[in-house]
């Protein structure tokens, strides 16, 4: 059954979607970027803080759905220049045990929605 998953924690879905969906145990996140979701606004002072807010709106559906990142097994990143990769990967790798952290892609794109820099969804499953 499919569940939708919604927390005030994550900036609230600014269109036809859903912040996650959980079927059985398997969670599908929407791509996050870097909205306060206290204020509504952008956090684009650096690609380490607008990463950084990412990934702290992923959190906030990870745990809605009662998960964690060590639940995570594939991410997706999108970004607008790829001469960022390394200062996102940084922030990034704080969030995961490099041992057991996620497949992952990289993607560098024309433009992302609110012509942010970066943006990540993420695949993870609950082990019973």
């Amino acid at each position: 059954m499919k569940k939708i998953i919604f927390t005030k924690n994550a900036p609230a879905p600014i269109g036809p979607y859903n912040q996650a969906v959980l079927i059985g145990n398997t969670l599908y996140t929407s791509g996050q970027i870097a909205i306060n979701p206290a204020t509504g606004e952008l956090v684009l002072d650096t690609i380490e803080l607008e990463t950084k807010q990412v990934m702290e709106n992923l959190k906030a559906v990870l745990e809605a759905a009662e998960m964690t990142f060590s639940d995570v097994v594939k991410t997706t990143i999108f970004i607008s220049d790829m001469h960022d990769f390394a200062k996102i990967n940084v922030v990034y790798g704080t969030y995961f045990d490099e041992k057991t952290a996620p497949a992952r892609e990289t993607v560098q794109v024309a433009a992302l929605p609110k012509f942010v820099n970066v943006e990540i969804s993420m695949l993870a499953i609950k082990e019973n």
